[in-house]
Parts: structure tokens; sequence; C-alpha cells
């Protein structure tokens, strides 16, 4: 009789999730995602969030800025899937969604049971870590329902490897 926890790990997929942007640091974190389930097995999923604007009284206006965003979300995850292809064959999801970024992240992670752990970059600036890391640490430590791994912005890609 086979173990039942073997079954459960045939269909688990663990998924990485990375938060695309236009920040400097952001290559660190899918580097790190990408690297992690290179040695691991799993999933890469970019998710980008597409905020809302201040044009909503202008439709014509706000449906090109929304359409210019779009255009603008899928050529980071373009950029950063190909990032990726160069670590070799590593599973890759896209997603974008509209809203405000925290509140995206949390429906992400609620829409998809097989995201095991959240990956953020700290910036490499005096002035703190980064919006987002902050934002998320503000939060607390039961926030979220997966882990957080924090990738420092200024750690080479060549260290990144070595942990991985």
């Amino acid at each position: 009789m086979s173990d039942p926890s073997d079954r459960y790990a045939d269909e688990y997929k663990r998924k990485f999730l990375v938060i695309v942007d236009e920040s400097e640091e952001c290559a660190k974190a899918v580097t790190f995602a990408a690297l992690r389930v290179r040695r691991t097995g799993g999933t890469v999923v970019l998710l980008s969030v597409i905020e809302p604007d201040d044009y909503q009284h202008w439709l014509g206006v706000e449906e090109i800025m929304r359409t210019e965003a779009m255009e603008a979300a899928e050529s980071m995850q373009a950029r950063q899937a190909a990032r990726i292809a160069s670590f070799g064959s590593i599973k890759v999801e896209r997603v974008i969604r509209e809203g405000k970024k925290a509140e995206e992240i949390e429906g992400q992670l609620a829409d998809d049971p097989d995201i095991a752990i959240l990956v953020l970059a700290a910036a490499d600036s005096a002035e703190g870590p980064g919006p987002l890391v902050s934002s998320i640490a503000a939060r607390g430590a039961n926030a979220l329902r997966v882990p957080v791994t924090i990738v420092p912005g200024s750690i080479p890609d060549g260290d990144l490897a070595a942990l991985c």
C-alpha cells in the first residue's frame, strides 16, 4: 500500500510568486526564484499589478492609459521570462491583475493555492528596502498565508546561485 503523502506530493506543484515591476531589485527576486525552481522543481509565477490611476473621469484617457499599462506589464514580464529561460528549462506562468498591489498579491495567493513562497527583493538604498517590502513587512508576520523570502538587492548573481 502506498503512502498517501506520496500521492499528495505528486499532485502538489510548488510555485514561487515574484512581483514584476520596474524596480531595479525585481531582477534579483526573479533570479532567486528561477534558481530555486531549477534546483527543487516547481514553477515561477510572474505577477504584475496595474494600479488604478486618477483619470477615471476621462473614460477615453483611462482606456488608453490602461492599454499602455497592460502593454508595459506584458513587456516587463517578457523580459523577466527571457531572464528565467537563460537559466534552463523552467516553467513560468504570467499573471497580470488590476488593483492595489497589496490586495492583488493577496488575491493571487488566494486564487492559486499552489503558490508556496512569495519572493521579494530589497532595494539597495539608504532609504530602506523599498515600498513593497516595507508594505508587506508592516502588515506583520501572519498577514500572508505563505512565507516571504526577501533577497538582498545588492547580492551578486553568483552568490545567489550558491544559495540556491
